[in-house]
């Protein structure tokens, strides 16, 4: 019996559906006329013939028509809709700028002078924290002769305290004879006080003049570095308030004040020093016939000057430049008035400190201490008795 064997044709056949249609061509489906005005439905035609190319591959069928389907809203979406707007700036997608809300400190105007723990902040004026300031105060230089003695330690350690209770600027020149002693060295750094360690090399023919060539020491120091202040004459040895000191700076020449002085006899107080009339100085307090031929009647701790006297003469109307310094070809006694002499004419270029020179701020009491030895230290009996609280 002869087979006939049919062979497949690539054509397609149609097929039946439930409501008799037969599948003609998808794109009568999806495309709205055949004669659309947009000029991408020429193309459809070839990309039908490419689907139903691979049509036929069976699992491959529902992927051919999701990418037909993906290619038909992509063409769509460009020529049915209009064209799509590619001009994108970079302004559409810039971040906005944060900027911080706006302060107004008004830092030239005020100032904050004082804060106390959260309580109240109060502000002022830049020229009110000027006022609170005040002008700059005038240096103060304190010279003091010293030597090897049994109370040396007592007075330097005594004057060094009082001067740290005055307020800066303060410079306090200490002279020693022949070497600079570590003792007192030692002293004068403890006591906290600027201060400038001087060695007077000239050796004195008599005790007396001792503290002659120590002060000339120091007033050379001072003109050759024009040190600029007021110059006081503080012996160790005296005592002084801190109220001297600080009106001491009220000074523009030549200042002097009274003082307390302890007879030799030690049986009686002697008064030393200037009349005034509120700052004018009228007269002088003396009770000695020996002294009453000086010219000024002054303590050498009993005034103090500019120091720009020694080193600018011409600014005073000087009518010599030699240099100032203490005499020791006079009569003891007489070394104040001699160097007063060279400072001031008369008591018209004097001021009087504290007005009407009416209180004491310093004393002078001649104490001998040349008899007595300098201790090595505190001396303690080997057999002290220890007793022990009982309970």
């Amino acid at each position: 019996m002869a087979s006939i064997r049919r062979t497949l044709s690539p054509a397609y056949h149609h097929r039946s559906y439930q409501n008799g249609a037969g599948f003609s061509s998808p794109s009568h489906k999806f495309l709205p006329n055949g004669n659309s005005k947009h000029s991408s439905s020429r193309h459809l035609p070839l990309l039908f013939t490419a689907v139903n190319l691979v049509y036929r591959k069976g699992w491959r069928r529902s992927l051919c028509w999701c990418l037909f389907f993906f290619l038909i809203g992509f063409v769509f979406g460009i020529t049915l809709f209009g064209n799509m707007d590619t001009d994108i700036r970079a302004k559409d997608f810039a971040f906005p700028e944060l900027k911080p809300p706006h302060v107004d400190l008004r830092l030239d105007d005020q100032i904050v002078t004082s804060v106390s723990l959260g309580i109240h902040t109060r502000l002022q004026e830049p020229k009110e924290v000027d006022d609170l300031i005040g002008p700059p105060l005038k240096q103060l230089i304190v010279v003091t002769p010293t030597y090897n003695r049994g109370f040396q330690a007592y007075f330097l350690n005594r004057l060094g305290q009082v001067l740290r209770l005055v307020k800066p600027p303060l410079v306090w020149i200490v002279v020693e004879e022949k070497v600079a002693s570590f003792e007192t060295a030692e002293i004068l750094r403890r006591t906290g006080v600027m201060y400038r360690h001087v060695v007077c090399t000239r050796s004195p023919s008599e005790p007396k003049d001792r503290g002659v060539h120590q002060r000339n020491a120091a007033l050379e120091h001072i003109e050759r570095h024009k040190v600029d202040g007021i110059v006081f004459f503080a012996d160790d040895d005296n005592v002084y308030t801190v109220e001297l000191f600080e009106s001491l700076r009220t000074i523009r020449r030549f200042g002097t004040w009274p003082v307390a002085m302890l007879a030799p006899s030690k049986n009686k107080a002697i008064l030393e020093g200037p009349v005034c009339n509120g700052s004018q100085v009228i007269g002088w307090h003396t009770n000695e016939k020996s002294k009453r031929l000086r010219r000024f009647h002054v303590d050498m701790s009993g005034f103090a000057f500019n120091s720009s006297i020694l080193w600018d003469p011409k600014r005073w109307g000087r009518p010599y430049s030699n240099p100032i310094r203490q005499l020791d070809t006079v009569k003891e006694g007489f070394q104040e008035t001699t160097f007063i002499e060279q400072v001031v004419e008369d008591e018209s270029q004097m001021e009087g400190i504290i007005p009407g020179c009416s209180r004491i701020m310093n004393w002078h009491l001649h104490l001998d201490t040349s008899n007595l030895i300098y201790p090595k230290g505190w001396l303690l009996e080997k057999n002290l008795e220890i007793t022990l609280a009982i309970k």
